[in-house]
């Protein structure tokens, strides 16, 4: 429309920039009415104007073909390119959908070498090479490879392929902090002139080309952020993208949402992208193509054929596998293990207790998520659950332990348990790493609990063991610890401390899961630290996940094993479906979903009924 033209439409982005807002002329109502009706989830604020989330109304834009005066539709400038970016991505994957792997790309692997610029200075396997043509040959993309397989290094030289052609001048990474030294190494090392790097902390850094910032801090930093993708063509990529799933739903998601528009180019990296189903992988590829990646999901996957689905969405990313990395095999293997008397008495009496409680709060996923937890630590000891003197008190087991008292009270028995029984899971975590140091290997062991690390830092005294969760003063002197010191066989963390960002494999190849949580991503990372790139042929990796018989450890594995096998399938990985497929020898708190829920009540009500049948008495 020319200036003179009065605008009978405009639409625009919000002050967030995660909502077009359209506004129509006076004397429009009805017409306008008619628009906003089609575009799902409008809120309208007046008879004139409207807001739709972003993602709605990229997905229902063509509702703007029927409006009476489209000559006279005025558009930010910024959306309008967001649109086209969108539609020519879509139209280009749509291209390629039926073409054979890699045939007719607009970037070819051998390509490569004349579009990274100058500057590149690092060796690129076969599958990196072939991963970054793909990304290349898409505006905007997203890498699903796994964990191991060099994807901050990938997502460098598409960076440096597209700051060749003049497409952007600088970097904006959001990572958790625990990869912050793998952007810092590479982003040195991958160039002869080694990219200025900033990394945010209370204040912006001057002066850099590559800006990283961690998810904690985004919310905080949004404006300062925003300002810096202004200010010049720019780069977005998240790594470890997993962490904004939730979308508009989540503070993270929220954050990313708001800085993709401001973009000249948007990438995902994370191996783990759809752990808990279909709406994950959604949130992720509505970021990097607002409208049209959550409808192209939606639609691949509403037919139930999961085959079909990958064939649709194999497109939209790029994955190396764990068996193009060419590593030794490894499967993990369930170890189950049977409660001691007082110990199953007390478990079925807590379930027991649960029961009705847990369905009657069905729709509070904060009760059932706390609930999860305590029947997690009930599962390897229920003296977890009686408070300590502080947060992380460990436990005080006497060794040999006592007989417990005929008649005592279950509550009394509970308070002093250490002193009767040793939980079998502890044993065997001492048993396994016995064994291993005798054969000078170091052990992983994993919990979701910080007790249990305190508990098995004392039992494990002989073994040195250093330790890292969420309070440890210096990590990086524990993580040299294990590495370096011969005397220290034993590290001990949690999945949400030390499941990103880490490697472990030069030093390790045995873990032992004491325990695990309805979050399949964090548990396919924490696999990850000991077994990935550089291992050397013939190396042998354990990994043994201990169960307590008729527990809610049960009740994870099953729900666990059927989040893998969606997301190996979705993905085409037979390789992810394998480490689900357990032998036999953790948003909400826990992670769980409605079917994590469903199950969770199962279990509750299955105990309950064999608690009554043994007649135990209701803890109070």
């Amino acid at each position: 429309m020319t200036s003179a033209q009065q605008a009978s439409l405009a639409i625009g982005f919000d002050a967030s920039r995660t909502k077009a807002v359209l506004r129509a002329d006076a004397g429009r109502e009805g017409e306008f009415a008619s628009l906003a009706i089609r575009f799902p989830g409008a809120s309208q604020s007046g008879p004139l104007s409207a807001e739709v989330e972003l993602d709605d109304f990229l997905t229902g834009i063509e509702a703007l073909a029927d409006w009476p005066e489209p000559e006279s539709v005025r558009w930010d400038p910024g959306l309008v390119q967001l649109v086209e970016e969108v539609l020519e991505d879509a139209d280009r994957a749509a291209a390629r959908i039926h073409q054979e792997d890699g045939e007719d790309a607009a970037v070819h692997p051998d390509d490569l070498p004349g579009l990274l610029g100058a500057d590149w200075d690092a060796d690129l396997t076969s599958f990196q090479q072939r991963d970054i043509a793909r990304l290349l040959s898409l505006r905007h993309g997203a890498n699903f490879s796994v964990p191991g397989a060099g994807k901050t290094r990938v997502a460098l030289a598409v960076y440096a392929a597209l700051r060749a052609q003049g497409d952007v001048r600088r970097l904006l990474v959001v990572a958790p902090k625990s990869a912050f030294d793998s952007w810092r190494f590479e982003a040195a090392t991958c160039f002869t002139s080694p990219l200025r790097t900033g990394f945010m902390d209370k204040r912006m850094p001057g002066g850099c080309e590559v800006l990283v910032v961690n998810y904690e801090r985004l919310d905080r930093g949004l404006d300062g952020l925003a300002g810096w993708l202004r200010a010049a063509p720019a780069m977005l990529i998240l790594d470890e993208a997993h962490r904004m799933k939730l979308g508009a739903r989540g503070v993270y998601g929220s954050a990313c949402l708001a800085l993709g528009p401001l973009s000249r180019r948007r990438l995902i990296l994370t191996g783990t992208p759809a752990p808990n189903g279909a709406r994950d992988l959604e949130n992720l590829l509505s970021f990097v193509w607002p409208g049209h990646g959550r409808r192209v999901v939606v639609n691949a996957v509403a037919g139930g054929d999961l085959g079909r689905a990958s064939e649709v969405l194999r497109p939209l990313f790029t994955r190396t596998t764990k068996a193009e990395l060419g590593l030794p095999p490894f499967q993990p293997v369930i170890r189950p293990v049977t409660m001691p008397p007082l110990h199953r008495e007390i478990y079925d009496a807590l379930v027991g207790r649960y029961t009705a409680r847990a369905e009657a709060s069905r729709s509070d996923l904060d009760a059932l998520g706390r609930a999860l937890l305590r029947l997690l630590m009930a599962a390897t000891s229920p003296a977890l659950l009686v408070e300590g003197s502080s947060r992380y008190e460990p436990l005080g087991y006497q060794v040999p332990p006592l007989v417990p008292p005929a008649g005592g009270s279950l509550i009394r028995l509970l308070e002093n348990l250490p002193k009767y029984e040793i939980p079998p899971k502890y044993e065997e975590v001492m048993r396994i790493v016995r064994d291993n140091a005798a054969k000078n290997r170091k052990t992983l062991v994993w919990s979701t609990f910080v007790r249990n690390l305190t508990t098995l830092e004392n039992i494990l005294a002989p073994f040195r063991p250093a330790m890292v969760f969420g309070g440890t003063t210096d990590r990086d002197e524990e993580l040299r610890r294990f590495r370096n010191d011969p005397d220290c066989f034993v590290l001990l963390s949690n999945p949400a401390t030390l499941g990103e960002g880490i490697s472990l494999h030069w030093e390790c190849h045995d873990a032992v899961y004491v325990d695990r949580d309805f979050i399949a991503g964090r548990y396919l990372q924490s696999l990850d630290r000991i077994h990935r790139l550089g291992l050397e042929p013939g190396t042998e990796t354990n990994v043994t996940i201990l169960a307590a018989r008729e527990t809610v450890d049960e009740v994870v594995a099953k729900r666990l094993t059927e989040k893998l096998e969606f997301m190996g399938r979705i993905l085409d990985d037979p390789s992810i479906r394998q480490l689900g497929d357990l032998e036999e020898e953790g948003p909400v708190v826990g992670g769980m979903d409605g079917q994590d829920i469903d199950a969770l009540l199962g279990h509750l009500g299955k105990a309950a009924r064999r608690s009554g049948r043994r007649n135990v008495e209701p803890l109070s």
